[in-house]
């Protein structure tokens, strides 16, 4: 029996032996493989540039491409009489009241005629009360035993009455030819801003012709524009919108006024109309650029650069503690001026890397340029 123990007994320290060794053969292959075997490994592993994005205000906004153009553009040309411009009594950029004239036209032909028909209309009323006053001595003495026949009273009546609608004729006659008369007279329709003039004098217009000037009504200004099919149901009447013109350093408020009831099928784009208060510089035909604020929050921002996407999904690449790479999917939100907002997926304090992390595999050693950002 004492044999047998004494047997066994070398056996059970091999074993054990041998499980020492097998521990100790993992944690070397442990130390081998995922972290650092000497300083001088990490010092010869790749340096990558890393950003650690904190959290930061952002806002979602809706931009816009248009003009800004008239709100009420009003097109004025010649509506009576043909004829030669003689004056022109406003410019370009005068503010003009309703029925100021604008311009005139020669009316060397229609005024002698007014007044011609003025001199026949003033003939008709005394012959109209030379005839009444005859008509009304006949019917006096009418009544007088051989005076005058009852058909010398009627027609002496008939005269009166015919006399009465020559007068009658010749102020409608008067009245026309003043109304041509003051039509050669072109005046503003409505209070306004004289945008353009096209008129000369000495040119020949008739009606329907060219436009000779453009009014906006009351002054008023407003950008049309074309936003995005996927922006455009979530902006709203009312919303604060805000312009930018080409070469002007401030910045101008308005307000949506309109929107499009179609999308164009061609572009995808619909039209929306800010309203904006008289500024000399909103002046119309100038480009303009608009942006109206959606929503906002506050979330980590990426670079561009930082982000990865492949079939699973967006990721980015987060430098671990232990200087390995780190694979993170992330939630992408709206891009801003600064980079992308990450709606989920990180808090902020990772070390994201954010150059050329396409080369970079999962658990690679890497050097970072950038400390841990504080949580």
């Amino acid at each position: 029996m004492s044999n047998l123990k004494l047997s066994l007994r070398p056996r059970t320290y091999v074993v054990g032996a041998a499980v020492v060794l097998a521990a100790l053969g993992v944690g070397v292959w442990w130390r081998h493989g995922h972290a650092p075997k000497t300083a001088n490994e990490l010092e010869n592993a790749p340096l990558v540039s890393a950003v650690a994005p904190g959290t930061t205000a952002y806002q979602v906004t809706a931009s816009f491409t248009g003009a800004v153009v008239a709100r009420y553009d009003m097109p004025i040309g010649v509506d009576g009489e043909s004829g030669r411009i003689a004056a022109i009594l406003v410019e370009v950029g005068d503010r003009v009241r309703q029925g100021q004239v604008l311009a005139r036209l020669d009316t060397a032909v229609l005024a002698p005629q007014v007044a011609s028909l003025r001199a026949a209309l003033e003939q008709a009323r005394a012959e109209a009360s030379l005839a009444e006053a005859d008509y009304r001595r006949a019917a006096a003495i009418a009544d007088s035993v051989g005076a005058l026949s009852k058909e010398e009273v009627d027609k002496r009546q008939s005269q009166a009455i015919t006399s009465r609608a020559r007068v009658h004729a010749a102020e409608a006659q008067l009245q026309e030819a003043q109304a041509r008369l003051r039509r050669t007279d072109i005046v503003a329709p409505a209070d306004g801003l004289v945008l353009t003039r096209t008129a000369e004098v000495g040119q020949t217009v008739t009606p329907g012709g060219a436009v000779l000037f453009r009014l906006a009504r009351e002054g008023e200004v407003e950008m049309r524009a074309q936003v995005a099919e996927q922006d455009l149901p979530r902006l709203q009447i009312g919303q604060l919108a805000t312009i930018h013109l080409t070469g002007v350093a401030t910045s101008f408020e308005g307000h949506v006024r309109l929107l499009a009831a179609v999308i164009d099928p061609q572009s995808r784009l619909g039209e929306v109309r800010i309203a904006l208060k008289q500024d000399p510089n909103l002046r119309p035909g100038a480009f303009a650029t608009g942006e109206v604020v959606l929503g906002s929050g506050v979330k980590p921002v990426i670079p561009q650069t930082a982000l990865l996407s492949d079939k699973a999904g967006s990721y980015v690449l987060v430098a671990g503690k232990d200087h390995r790479v780190v694979r993170r999917a992330v939630t992408v939100g709206p891009a801003q001026s600064a980079g992308v907002v990450i709606a989920d997926g990180l808090d902020g304090s990772e070390r994201v890397i954010s150059i050329a992390g396409a080369f970079l595999r999962e658990g690679e050693l890497v050097r970072v340029d950038v400390p841990p950002a504080a949580p």
